[in-house]
């Protein structure tokens, strides 16, 4: 259910006998809140006249009974409103965090700040805080003053003014504390974001002696978020402190003009103190909102931003499984669009592979090679044709697609976790035997056992601990992990030594001989030594394709692309 939510409302789904419940438990708890009042009438106009103990004794005993009730019941609703909350976020939550993967992947925006996990907790908030309570109780509030009504015509209309005046304050806050608050927000996003920016790249900050420059750009940013957030906090405590003055004057007004009634002789002193009190009453649930509407207005924002984001990214929806595939791949006719662009990088791609072959893909700087890897695995998806793995398209496996395909990206990231972990694909259990077997086949063993600790070595966000070399070796590991049929390489040996070279080698050929496919995506001529098949690319669109030695023989050095790659080089060590 939670990852196919299409609204933050379908989270809500079979709540509402909690909600119910909820309800009735504020009625009898604002039932409750005249204890206080009858009780004071009671005493200035029966016990102080008629002088009994008893009587006092027996009312003190009930107040006590009531209040204890009272208390009881204000406790439960409070676990049902955290519980309610703590409902709402389990069900969005790994919805929300895919939503959150999908739109860096699908919307280029990985470098932006993402506050929808941020958005969930504060409506998670709202729900388990006493401000949902005072909502709850808002619509006692007419009810409290028809009871003061009762007591004088004058007291009522005066709760009335009372009550209007706050409702004004509160809808003046919602006006104008609304865009401080979203800036202040905003402004906080991109402060944070900065900051954690310049922790992960850390080792080149300090390289390049940048220290003093984003140092002083992120106290530019923080003074932005503080100067933004003042403004608000200035806006919600000056109607915070009106609100609460108003009740403090309405309250005494209250006493005042009750004793001016009193001494006319048109009303007791009881019902004097109980008008007062139940003024109080009256008023405390809106003075409640006011004084929390920060978190209202945050809640509001974020579950309109929950809404446009489930909306926009569809949940992944239940498939059939698949059995696993076939190494044979189809590519027919694709046409790529990167995210938030309106110019194709791949048009018209074509071709197939079968089992055991190796493609190596060339051509120069953005000509689609690392477009088709995402394509190839299913990042990206294809804006024309199909990508098929054993006659499916690749979205028919949903994410089951991972386990069949090893994707070492050119940007190599790994996990903050062990070497195991990492190479495991983060699984909660990672299988030991697997793990090493796929770090021997990238050749990846004998260097993760001269770690400090091997295979539990831990790792910090991104590997800033390793070389590049290193890094990219256990991704490539990674990427073997799980007995995939299908290998897609993007610029595999940018970072590796000799050795490290021989060993992708290694791993290509021993792939390749247990019938399986590679993609290799590739500027270096040792990367595709392995390679039976070649495809030339050239502004996206595919200038050659067959086997390797006959395409190079064909191209020679005339195409940008092949110029670099030698066939006596490329052929080196080349399977026949």
């Amino acid at each position: 259910m939670s990852n196919s939510l299409k609204s933050p409302r379908a989270a809500f789904s079979g709540t509402r006998p909690l909600f119910v419940t909820l309800g009735l438990f504020s009625c009898f708890v604002n039932i409750l809140m005249l204890t206080g009042p009858l009780y004071m009438l009671q005493v200035y106009d029966r016990v102080l006249a008629s002088r009994s103990e008893e009587t006092l004794l027996a009312l003190t005993i009930l107040i006590a009974c009531l209040y204890g009730t009272m208390g009881v019941l204000d406790y439960a609703r409070g676990r049902i409103g955290a519980r309610l909350g703590s409902l709402f976020q389990a069900r969005l939550d790994t919805r929300v965090f895919d939503a959150g993967l999908s739109r860096a992947v699908m919307s280029g925006e990985r470098g932006r700040p993402w506050s929808g996990l941020r958005d969930l907790e504060a409506v998670q908030k709202f729900l388990g805080s006493p401000v949902l309570f005072a909502l709850f109780d808002m619509p006692w509030t007419p009810l409290f003053i028809a009871a003061i009504f009762t007591f004088h015509t004058w007291l009522g209309w005066l709760a009335v003014a009372g009550s209007a005046l706050l409702i004004t304050i509160s809808i003046l806050n919602r006006m104008l504390s609304q865009r401080p608050e979203a800036e202040a927000t905003a402004t906080a996003m991109v402060s944070d974001a900065f900051a954690e920016t310049v922790r992960q790249q850390a080792e080149a900050v300090h390289g390049l002696g940048m220290g003093a420059a984003v140092r002083d750009r992120w106290r530019i940013n923080r003074t932005r978020a503080m100067m933004a957030n003042l403004a608000s906090n200035d806006v919600v405590n000056q109607f915070t402190t009106m609100s609460k003055t108003l009740r403090f004057f309405l309250q005494s007004a209250m006493l005042g003009l009750g004793a001016f009634v009193v001494l006319k002789g048109e009303m007791t002193a009881g019902a004097m103190i109980a008008g007062s009190i139940l003024m109080g009453r009256a008023l405390a649930p809106v003075e409640q909102a006011i004084g929390g509407w920060a978190l209202v207005s945050r809640a509001s924002a974020g579950w309109k931003q929950l809404k446009g984001v489930l909306a926009s990214i569809p949940g992944q929806e239940e498939r059939t499984p698949l059995p696993n595939p076939k190494p044979v791949l189809t590519v027919n006719n694709v046409t790529a669009l990167p995210p938030e662009q309106q110019v194709p990088t791949l048009r018209g791609v074509k071709f197939r592979l079968e089992p055991g072959q190796a493609l190596g893909v060339i051509g120069p700087s953005a000509s689609g090679k690392s477009t088709l890897a995402r394509i190839l695995t299913g990042i990206w998806p294809a804006a024309n044709g199909a990508v098929r793995l054993d006659g499916a398209e690749l979205s028919q496996y949903g994410e089951d697609l991972g386990r069949h395909i090893g994707y070492l990206p050119q940007d190599v990231s790994l996990f903050d976790g062990t070497v195991a972990e990492n190479i495991a694909r983060m699984a909660l259990r990672p299988d030991p035997k697997a793990v090493v077997e796929a770090a021997k086949k990238a050749g990846a063993h004998e260097m993760i056992l001269a770690l400090p600790q091997g295979y539990d070595t831990q790792i910090m966000v991104g590997g800033a601990r390793l070389s590049g070399g290193q890094r990219q070796r256990l991704a490539l590991a990674r990427a073997l992990y799980g007995e995939p049929v299908m290998l897609v390489l993007d610029e595999p040996n940018s970072n590796l030594d000799g050795a490290g070279a021989e060993a992708l080698a290694s791993a290509i050929r021993s792939f390749r001989e247990e019938g399986k496919l590679v993609v290799i995506m590739a500027h270096r001529p040792a990367a595709i030594s392995e390679c039976d098949m070649l495809l030339v690319l050239g502004n996206g669109v595919v200038q050659a394709f067959g086997p390797r030695e006959e395409i190079l023989r064909e191209q020679g050095r005339s195409h940008a692309g092949v110029a670099a790659i030698h066939p006596k080089t490329s052929s080196a060590g080349a399977r026949p």
